[in-house]
C-alpha cells in the first residue's frame, strides 16, 4: 500500500472512533461538499493557496474505520442534525454515503471481556486495514485517530498493555498506512513505536487537533510576546458535553488534554504563566462548548491590565474540516514519498511534531509545504 497507483486513484480514510460525532460529521460533511450541497467552509486545502497541489478530491475519499460501538452512522447523523450540528435534512441527503462507510467499519478493541493480547489485536486491526484497501482498490490509506481521549499513560505501563491508541498506530505502520493523531492520546508517541515509525518510511503527524481555545491562544500569545507585554497569569475554563465532556471528566484524560493547551504558551512565551485550565462536563451542552480565557498582563510603567475572551462553538463542526484537510495532505505526502513527522502540519495541532507554536508562523510553513507538494507533481 505504498506510493504507487492501482485502483481508480481513490484514497481511503480510516477513522479510529468511526461512529463518534467528529467522524460522523467528517463523513457526512465530505459527502455534502463532494455533491455540491454545501461549500467547503473551514477546509484550508480548498482555498486559493492550495490550487494545483496534488490532493485527492473529496469525491475520491473512501471511509471506513474502527469503533467499539455498533450504533448506525445514519442514526448518529440524525441525532447530530437534531442537535443543530449537521444541517437539517443532510443525513437523508447523504444516506448512501453514510451506509457505505457504515459497512466498512470494523469492531475496535479491546472490548469488555476481550482476552486478546496486544499482538492479537494489532494483527486483527492490520488485517482490517489491508482488507479495506484491497476491497476498495485504494491507492493508499490514511489512518486518523478521532477517538475519545485516553488518560495520560504513566511509566508503569511500559511493560504492560499498550494503550488502544498505540495499538491502532502500530497497525497503521504494519499495514503501510500514513497516520494522523487528532487526539491527545499517546498513539505514535509511545517509546516502543517511535523507532518503528522512523524505520517504516511512512509519514505521520499529530497530536491533538487545534480547534478552539488553543487556536485562539496560538494567536494571542505571540501578540503579547511581540509587543513586549509580560503575561502575569493565564487561566481558562471549558464547558462541554457529549462524549468528550464525559471522557474529560476523568482527571487523567483532562490532564492529557491540558498538556497541549499549556504547550503553546510555553513555546511562545518561554514559560507557562501561573494559572490553570479547568474542563467541566455539562451534558446538556451536547456537542457544543464554551471556553473562557482570563489573561492578566503588565503594560508600561507597571500598569496592570486584563484580556478576557469567550469562544463558543460546535466541536465536531470545527474539527471535521481539519480532519479532511489532514487526510488529503497526508495522502499527498505519502504519494510524494515523504516519511517521518510532517512538521508543517503543526498548523493543525496543539502538540505538533516540532516547528513553531505561533499560528502565523505555522501557516507560513503550511503554505511552503503546499508549494513543495506542488513542485513534486
Amino acid at each position: 500500500m505504498g506510493g504507487g497507483g492501482g485502483g481508480d486513484g481513490r484514497t481511503g480514510v480510516w477513522l479510529v472512533g468511526a461512529r463518534g460525532s467528529v467522524a460522523t460529521t467528517v463523513i457526512a460533511g465530505c459527502a455534502a461538499v463532494a455533491a455540491g450541497l454545501h461549500p467547503p467552509t473551514g477546509m484550508v486545502t480548498e482555498t486559493a493557496p492550495f490550487e494545483g497541489v496534488p490532493l485527492p478530491p473529496p469525491a475520491s475519499l473512501v471511509f471506513g474505520g474502527h469503533d467499539t460501538a455498533s450504533y448506525p452512522l445514519l442514526k448518529r447523523a440524525e441525532e447530530l442534525a437534531s442537535g443543530g450540528v449537521l444541517p437539517y435534512g443532510l443525513p437523508h441527503a447523504v444516506r448512501a454515503e453514510l451506509a457505505a462507510a457504515d459497512a466498512a467499519i470494523r469492531p475496535g478493541g479491546p472490548l469488555p471481556g476481550d482476552e486478546r493480547g496486544d499482538t492479537e489485536l494489532v494483527t486483527a486491526f492490520t488485517a482490517d486495514l489491508r482488507a479495506f484497501a484491497r476491497g476498495h482498490r485504494l491507492d493508499r490509506v490514511v489512518v486518523v485517530n478521532v477517538a475519545s481521549t485516553e488518560p495520560a499513560a504513566g511509566s508503569e505501563d511500559a511493560d504492560e498493555h499498550l494503550p488502544p491508541s498505540c495499538l491502532y498506530a502500530h497497525a497503521a505502520l504494519r499495514a503501510g498506512c500514513s497516520y494522523v493523531n487528532f487526539t491527545p492520546s499517546t498513539g505514535m508517541h509511545h517509546p516502543l513505536l517511535q523507532q518503528m515509525a522512523v524505520c517504516s518510511g511512512l509519514p505521520y503527524a499529530g497530536r491533538d487537533g487545534k480547534t478552539g481555545q488553543t487556536l485562539l491562544r496560538s494567536v494571542l500569545a505571540p501578540m503579547f510576546a511581540q509587543r513586549a507585554l509580560p503575561v502575569r497569569a493565564w487561566s481558562g475554563t471549558n464547558l462541554l458535553g457529549g462524549g468528550d465532556g464525559a471522557t474529560l471528566a476523568d482527571p487523567g484524560a483532562a490532564a492529557a488534554k491540558n498538556a497541549g493547551k499549556a504547550r503553546v504558551l510555553a513555546d511562545t512565551l518561554g514559560a507557562v504563566p501561573p494559572g490553570e485550565v479547568h474542563i467541566d462536563n455539562v451534558s446538556a451542552l451536547g456537542d457544543w462548548k464554551t471556553a473562557w480565557d482570563h489573561v492578566a498582563f503588565e503594560g508600561f510603567l507597571g500598569n496592570r491590565m486584563i484580556l478576557q475572551t469567550v469562544w463558543q462553538g460546535c466541536d465536531s463542526a470545527l474539527a471535521a474540516p481539519l480532519v479532511l484537510d489532514l487526510a488529503r495532505l497526508m495522502a499527498a505526502a505519502h504519494a510524494a514519498g515523504l516519511a517521518g513527522p510532517i512538521t508543517p502540519l503543526g498548523f493543525y495541532f496543539k502538540d505538533p511534531d516540532g516547528g513553531p507554536a505561533a499560528l502565523a508562523d505555522q501557516y507560513a510553513g503550511l503554505l511552503a509545504f503546499a508549494d513543495d507538494l506542488r513542485g513534486r507533481r
